[in-house]
């Protein structure tokens, strides 16, 4: 993945979805999912999804309320879960009930947020982790043998 890759997510705005056409396929989405690498394909790719770490309840508040405030901007609404120094966050397009670029530019955008609030990937100290690892493992192997 390289810097202009994410750049270009991060520069684009969110497009309205009326439904009526496809979601992402397989191989799409994981050429996506490569310029958001700590994110993983969940529910065989119809979401993309990824837990934040933070030191206390008010760090996770706050970074939950700001990417609702993204969301609101960008009119393309995640699903937030947060509690005690975490907050998940997955990615959707309800309209065409799967994956759409938009979800990959909130993704990035998602990312920088996490980045100026201090999160630490989930990963990092989830025993979950080694599975999360695997699966992107995984993945990158599939898409570098397609």
């Amino acid at each position: 993945m390289s810097i202009a890759e994410t750049t270009d997510l991060l520069e684009k705005s969110c497009t309205p979805c009326r439904g009526g056409i496809p979601p992402l396929g397989i191989e799409t989405a994981r050429r996506l999912l490569t310029r958001v690498p700590d994110w993983h394909l969940a529910e065989d790719v119809g979401k993309i999804e990824r837990t934040f770490q933070f030191g206390n309840f008010r760090e996770a508040l706050d970074f939950a309320r700001e990417v609702g405030e993204l969301a609101e901007t960008e009119r393309h609404h995640p699903e937030i879960a947060f509690g005690w120094g975490h907050a998940t966050i997955s990615l959707r397009t309800k309209k065409i009930k799967g994956l759409h670029e938009n979800d990959f530019i909130m993704a990035a955008k998602i990312d920088r947020i996490a980045i100026a609030a201090g999160a630490r990937d989930a990963r990092a100290d989830h025993p979950a982790s080694e599975t999360r690892t695997s699966n992107r493992e995984r993945d990158s192997a599939e898409i570098h043998h397609s």
